[in-house]
């Protein structure tokens, strides 16, 4: 990965870590159901309107909106609202790397190297000191799961971009978002009831209201557009087992916002967790991947690109513009000679 690549995936990083302290003060007013609509609602019109659709097969692209949009924000937030805390759900969440890993080694052959197999353990290991140190133990197990199902679903919508190939990363993106806007008002409607839909006219009335609306303007505009979308990027153009553990990071940003914002303090422990996980995370993104020997033999086997002489001229065969054809070599008059009569003289 060049240095401006790197660049790029680490505001993604702080753009991802700062995102979850806009959910919560979007879930402190909205239902959860209610409010993952509304956030991919506001992208989803503007692109229907004028956005053409990305040049790839409809299954990838529903199968990212379903994995990345719906599933990951319908079981984030609700993970959110039975309460597992904002920093630790920055946290969880990001098992999408190491599930990201394990699909694309199934999915997609790619076969990770001793280096990066390192790095992704240490990561993972830096995590959970941190999540110990900020009272895992003490969270509830439904929070826990959910959360972890939507770090499940984050791995999927990866794969899916990979698989879709976009040289169109942004319009796959952006495309992302219409996916999951009806069936997340769907789910709202009949687990939430109308009455989630009173909250959207009352936001308009309080300091509650306009902090989650300015959440939203957070979560569309920073966290999907500026955010997802260099994300998509990097993952179109690199394996995404070079990409998905950049994500281990953003639970570190998560933390230092919160300290800075909301006065919370991590615990020593945590502090030297995260340092782990950046340092994990970095061996794992930048070791080189490898490929199955089938996929070695692909590449070996593929023909080159075809050359093409400065100058060219008519095969035998090619009718002329006047609609002729090339004249043809006279055939040799006289009887073919023998090859026995040939060696005999």
């Amino acid at each position: 990965m060049s240095f401006r690549d790197r660049m790029l995936a680490l505001t993604v990083v702080a753009l991802w870590g700062c995102n979850f302290l806009a959910i919560r003060s979007g879930l402190d007013h909205f239902p959860p159901f209610f409010f993952a609509g509304l956030r991919f609602a506001v992208i989803a019109v503007p692109v229907l309107l004028f956005v053409p659709r990305p040049t790839v097969p409809v299954r990838w692209l529903l199968l990212y909106g379903a994995g990345f949009g719906f599933g990951q924000f319908a079981l984030l937030f609700a993970a959110m609202e039975a309460g597992l805390p904002t920093g630790l759900a920055s946290l969880v969440l990001q098992s999408s790397a190491p599930f990201t890993v394990l699909l694309a080694a199934v999915f997609l052959r790619e076969r990770l190297g001793g280096v990066r197999i390192a790095g992704l353990v240490a990561a993972v290991g830096g995590m959970t000191i941190v999540a110990l140190g900020q009272g895992a133990g003490d969270a509830s197990l439904v929070p826990m799961l959910l959360a972890l199902l939507a770090g499940m679903s984050w791995a999927v919508g990866n794969i899916a971009t990979r698989k879709a190939a976009s040289r169109e990363p942004m319009r796959l993106m952006l495309w992302m978002c219409v996916i999951p806007v009806l069936p997340l008002f769907a789910l709202s409607w009949f687990v939430e009831g109308p009455e989630a839909w009173s909250t959207l006219g009352t936001s308009f009335t309080s300091t509650e209201g306009w902090l989650a609306l300015a959440g939203i303007a957070y979560i569309a505009l920073a966290g999907t557009i500026a955010g997802t979308g260099i994300y998509v990027s990097l993952m179109s153009r690199y394996p995404a087992a070079t990409v998905a553990p950049l994500s281990l990071m953003v639970p570190v940003v998560g933390f230092t916002v919160a300290g800075i914002t909301l006065g919370e303090r991590p615990a020593p422990s945590a502090l030297i967790g995260g340092a782990i996980v950046v340092l994990g995370a970095l061996i794992a993104q930048g070791a080189r991947v490898d490929v199955t020997s089938r996929t070695r033999l692909r590449r070996h086997d593929s023909p080159g690109p075809v050359e093409h002489s400065p100058t060219w001229e008519l095969a035998p065969e090619s009718p002329h513009v006047d609609g002729s054809h090339c004249a043809q070599p006279a055939p040799p008059r006289g009887r073919p000679r023998r090859p026995d009569a040939a060696k005999a003289r």
